[in-house]
């Protein structure tokens, strides 16, 4: 048991894998990504790999058919549970090869619990399919064409909404696309082709063609893409949420409103959030400002009727213990408590301490820490329970 709890913990000091929503992730150029080098599959999440045939076209005309990884993420039951397609984004072109298979588990684990089957392709040109071609190259920055790269992103999403049919726990009849950075443009592009069953679409910092290193906050032709979210917007019938943060330096702050406003005026119905600076780069602003961001894309589900609480309750303290009394934690070995408790007590909030039946615990602080700390802990496989949660000891015996 102490040997568990200790891995537990493990995990929480050094934050989940890093399973990126964005691609942008830095990486020396000289590294390329290897399925070796993937974390092992969440078993709580049913998490499992899955593919399927994709043909897509890219700047030239030339089409292929390739076959791609699509990452599923589904809820305890048989179903059928709505669904959530979360499109990934696209690194600059020096990070690449280092970019690996779509596996935002941060977020299924959110999704999920709000009752979502969630499905991540990988799209072509990326992982298993790097090199060789690329259907997302829209040339140059001067010569730039966005529609050939944005269908074969639409059309990704589709085929994998078309594979999930063919699923029996999975209900299309109303589901929902979301994407980050490029996988934002993506899912506004899915939108507009009027896909059946399609109710919402959530953009996370959109946008294509952004440098932070050699050009930042000043993304190639923003006016060009403002035009080409104009026109698919005369096309799209539902719903979008748009967030960003001001500290972006792929985009910066102000072309993203200007992208909104483009939206509008050709017809698409949107809300739009652009919050306060997120760390160094608000670009990974979805990665580090959970606290912020999933409580406003929570609302919008809810108001497109999935109304299950996919945020984890905040029960009252409850008189159990104090908060420094180790002895009263139960499950944990002394040693562990000794250890790995007390510094729990002395980490500043906010934070939490999640607790499992047999034994795994895990814990985080900052941003985010409830739902860290029940992901990890959960991680072993056994429902875990808030133990504290700031320095309120929340602990029942039930």
């Amino acid at each position: 048991m102490k040997r568990l709890a200790s891995l537990v913990l493990c995990l929480v000091v050094a934050g989940l894998p890093a399973l990126a929503l964005h691609a942008e992730v830095p990486a020396p150029s000289t590294a390329r990504w290897s399925v070796a080098n993937e974390p092992p599959l969440a078993a709580d999440l049913r998490e499992e790999l899955q593919w399927i045939a994709v043909t897509v076209k890219d700047l030239s005309g030339r089409a292929e058919t390739r076959q791609i990884p699509v990452t599923v993420y589904r809820p305890a039951g048989e179903g059928p549970f709505p669904l959530v397609v979360f499109n990934h984004g696209r690194a600059t072109r020096d990070f690449r090869p280092a970019q690996g298979r779509s596996r935002p588990e941060t977020m299924a684990r959110w999704l999920v619990r709000k009752g979502f089957v969630v499905m991540a392709p990988t799209r072509v040109g990326y992982a298993d399919t790097f090199g060789g071609f690329d259907p997302e190259f829209a040339g140059e920055c001067k010569d730039r064409r966005l529609e050939p790269m944005h269908e074969a992103m639409a059309e990704q999403a589709l085929a994998t909404v078309a594979h999930a049919r063919q699923l029996p726990y999975v209900d299309t009849s109303r589901w929902v696309v979301m994407g980050g950075s490029a996988g934002g443009l993506g899912s506004l592009a899915t939108a507009a082709r009027a896909p059946e069953g399609l109710v919402g679409v959530i953009n996370l910092s959109g946008g294509i063609g952004g440098d932070p290193v050699r050009i930042p906050r000043r993304p190639c032709r923003p006016e060009q893409l403002a035009a080409h979210w104009e026109q698919l917007a005369a096309r799209a019938e539902v719903p979008t949420l748009w967030l960003y943060w001001e500290n972006d330096q792929f985009w910066g702050a102000e072309h993203p409103h200007e992208w909104f406003r483009a939206w509008n005026r050709g017809g698409g119905r949107g809300e739009f959030h652009m919050y306060p600076p997120s760390g160094k780069e608000g670009h990974f602003g979805i990665n580090e400002n959970r606290d912020r961001w999933i409580p406003q894309a929570e609302a919008f589900l809810n108001e497109l009727g999935f109304r299950r609480p996919g945020l984890p309750p905040r029960p009252p303290a409850s008189g159990y213990a104090a908060i420094n009394d180790l002895n009263r934690v139960p499950m944990l070995s002394q040693a562990v408590k000794n250890d790995h408790y007390r510094r729990y007590v002395q980490a500043r909030p906010p934070k939490a301490f999640a607790l499992s039946s047999r034994g795994a615990m895990g814990w985080a602080t900052g941003d985010w820490a409830a739902a860290k700390a029940l992901t990890t802990c959960e991680r072993y496989g056994a429902p875990c329970r808030f133990y504290a949660l700031d320095n309120d000891v929340v602990w029942t015996n039930r």
